[in-house]
């Protein structure tokens, strides 16, 4: 078959039509990101123990987060389509659905993270150092999974129905709130407890609890149409919840096999020395400001490809698809160049170990050359995603990295010498391959489907 490369090139409306989209969250996730940094800068003043700590703890946060996001995004395709198909009624019950998976993906982590502290930093390092921080991290950090569950399952529907502007004010009003907080907890000051990374585990539940009760204001005060009582959280045909748990089935899996496979590529890398584990921090945290790219796409598959599925607009979602492949492949050769430059600029602001630095500096380096790979397998997986197609999403992403990745990395890490640089491109290489596969499984275009009819 002809390669057809005009049909990844959108006109100028389309383009505005996506970034209309996706600017509010991309500001919004680079507002948190620059934060985070801030916050990231705050705890490294603390030293290579403490960062390597507060590392650790932010795996197994990741892979809660990422977990409770796959049942969310299944909810948002439904959300979406529902809210497409001006049905409201199934608006509000795929919305009721999805609080309640949130909180039963959240509420076991958050206990065995109390209960279990320190067998889950050990899991990824025997430092003594490190594991007493990490301990210390997990002891406050743990409660902020259950203002979190709330507050994704609103933001996540927020989002679906294209409303963009209000996740993004309360986001930088929450990240504001946890920098204010980290500074006057972490360090002591106006009259505060000097609390290290306690104080900085406590910032973040302070902000998290701040997030939740303005978000439920703003839903109290607002019209959307996914809006509900708690006394009807329950209420939802059975039918519904299985449907949506069909398709958030592959996708939590996905999600939480893929960051619990990005844990165990921190545990190889961290096998080069407790170092390793800090720069690795301050890479993650300096990259995050490059990655609000992929938040923005996400968004913008859900309106410009889930909506129009819903209403019955195969062609122009199908088209929609092809051309959000082709115009976020091209922001991401920007943001790669960007990501490339700022290897040279924030690795030198942390008060870490000249190691640290140089690890740090060759990470953003190799990543800045890579992003627009990533990006390109990444919005495909969006556009699965869009239109229900959830079992290749779960087959090019986490079992690609367990089939292939994590596999290659171990032999790397296990029966080789490779410094920390040479195995951190290892665990890159894979994603040429992942690129091949992963359009192959959009072309198909099994993603081209209403999922809302006969169920009106």
């Amino acid at each position: 078959m002809k390669f057809n490369l005009r049909k990844f090139i959108g006109n100028k409306e389309f383009m505005k039509s996506a970034l209309a989209v996706a600017i509010p969250l991309m500001f919004q996730q680079l507002v948190t990101s620059s934060v985070n940094l801030i916050d990231n800068m705050q705890v490294g003043q603390l030293g290579d123990a403490a960062l390597g700590g507060v590392a650790a703890v932010n795996r197994y946060y990741m892979i809660a987060t990422f977990g409770t996001n796959g049942v969310l995004a299944a909810a948002a395709i439904f959300i979406a389509q529902y809210f497409g198909a001006k049905n409201m009624q199934k608006t509000k019950e795929s919305f009721r659905f999805s609080i309640l998976c949130a909180f039963a993906i959240m509420i076991p982590f958050a206990l065995t993270g109390l209960l279990f502290p320190e067998v889950i930093v050990k899991f990824f390092t025997d430092d003594a150092a490190i594991l007493k921080q990490g301990v210390d991290y997990m002891g406050v950090a743990a409660y902020t999974f259950f203002p979190m569950a709330l507050s994704l399952s609103i933001n996540n529907a927020f989002r679906a129905c294209g409303e963009t502007k209000k996740p993004l004010v309360i986001g930088i009003l929450t990240a504001l709130c946890n920098t204010m907080f980290n500074y006057i907890l972490i360090f002591g000051h106006f009259g505060a407890p000097a609390l290290g990374v306690r104080g900085a585990a406590l910032a973040t539940l302070i902000a998290r609890l701040f997030e939740m009760i303005t978000l439920l204001i703003v839903l109290k005060l607002s019209e959307m149409p996914f809006k509900t009582k708690v006394k009807n959280l329950l209420k939802f045909p059975f039918e519904l919840g299985k449907r949506i748990m069909i398709k958030a089935a592959p996708l939590a899996l996905n999600e939480v096999l893929w960051s619990s496979g990005m844990a165990m590529l921190f545990k190889f890398y961290s096998t080069r020395g407790s170092e390793v584990m800090s720069g690795y921090s301050v890479a993650g945290t300096t990259s995050d400001l490059f990655y609000v790219l992929f938040g923005g796409m996400a968004v913008a598959s859900n309106v410009l490809i889930s909506q129009e599925l819903g209403a019955n607009h195969l062609d122009e979602a199908r088209d929609n698809g092809y051309r959000l492949l082709g115009f976020s492949t091209m922001l991401a050769v920007v943001f790669g160049i960007g990501m490339f430059t700022t290897s040279y600029l924030v690795p030198p602001l942390y008060n870490v170990s000249e190691t640290a630095r140089f690890v740090a500096s060759s990470m953003l380096k190799i990543q800045g050359a890579m992003f627009w790979i990533y990006m390109f397998t990444c919005m495909c997986y969006f556009i699965l995603r869009a239109g229900g197609d959830t079992k290749n999403t779960l087959l090019m992403d986490s079992v690609f990295m367990w089939a292939v990745n994590l596999p290659f990395v171990c032999a790397c890490t296990y029966l080789t010498d490779l410094p920390i640089v040479g195995l951190y491109l290892a665990g890159q290489a894979a994603d040429f391959l992942k690129l091949i596969i992963s359009y192959k499984m959009v072309s198909k275009e099994k993603w081209v489907r209403n999922l809302t009819e006969g169920h009106q």
